[in-house]
């Protein structure tokens, strides 16, 4: 699946756009000094330097795309000034590189935090939208389980839910559309999958879940041919019919229902952007 990946807006509160970090955060932060990178032995020696030379070389780091560097300089931040307003900062900065070094786990791991220790920060809404891209982020091919996937839903609802104006609901609404329609090709596929191997029943059942549950996805028109094609495979006619029947009500220019009402008639004729009496004819037999 193809992902966007968080645009955010420029803020005061410096808060990074994807695959980049605004140096104009930097700025409004007063951190106009150059620094050099962090020492490359693993156990560097202790030493307590300023809190802007610290956040400075983090953001220097999440910039060159060091990102598991730049995690770990802001949890020396955080660290060394741990009652700085630079610090609590420095922990959703700190989840934020872990994200972009697609340290899933570790990201939610470092935001539970941020979200348990500040409830009322003005970065709130942000942690709670990473947080849910962290398990967008994991969705995997809809044939696979699909327990990231209603994990990535369930932490974007709670974006829209608690913070319905933010600049981040609307695109956790579309990512939670979109996860829709991913569980509903995953239902789709066991469905053929039994289609296949002649399990009729238990491929109906699963065809009549998409329809019923996932109602808005782009996979209901199939789901609804699927259906028609079951039940004329089992003899039941007139079900057969009357599903047809949906089908050409609501995707009356389907290729889908063009095959279903071939299914159903016998007839392949009818072109449904030619015939009005497509739907009628088939409608009327019920």
């Amino acid at each position: 699946m193809t992902v966007k990946r968080p645009s955010l807006p420029r803020s005061s509160a410096g808060l990074p756009s994807p695959r980049r970090v605004l140096m104009a955060a930097t700025l409004a932060l007063g951190l106009g000094l150059g620094l050099t990178g962090c020492a490359g032995d693993d156990k560097p020696e202790y030493v307590e330097r300023p809190v802007e030379e610290l956040y400075n070389e983090a953001v220097d780091l999440l910039n060159a795309a060091k990102y598991q560097d730049a995690s770990k300089a802001f949890d020396e931040v955080d660290r060394q000034h741990p009652y700085s307003s630079w610090a609590t900062k420095a922990q959703i900065m700190a989840a934020y590189a872990l994200y972009e070094d697609n340290a899933y786990d570790d990201a939610v791991v470092a935001l539970n935090r941020f979200i348990e220790l500040h409830p009322g920060n003005q970065d709130i809404a942000y942690a709670y939208y990473l947080r849910g891209l962290c398990f967008y982020e994991q969705i995997a091919d809809a044939r696979r389980d699909q327990q990231m996937t209603r994990q990535a839903m369930s932490n974007l609802r709670d974006v829209v839910t608690r913070f319905p104006d933010s600049s981040y609901a609307r695109d956790a609404r579309l990512k939670i559309d979109l996860a829709n329609d991913h569980l509903a090709g995953h239902e789709m596929g066991i469905g053929r999958y039994y289609l296949d191997h002649l399990d009729y029943l238990a491929a109906l059942n699963r065809f009549r879940t998409v329809v019923e549950k996932f109602d808005q996805t782009t996979h209901v028109p199939e789901a609804l041919y699927r259906m028609v094609e079951v039940n004329t495979i089992l003899g039941l006619t007139e079900e057969a019919k009357r599903v047809a029947a949906v089908l050409g009500y609501n995707y009356p220019g389907s290729d889908w229902y063009a095959d279903a009402y071939g299914l159903v008639t016998g007839n392949t004729s009818y072109e449904p952007k030619t015939d009005s009496r497509w739907y009628d004819s088939l409608t009327n037999w019920l």
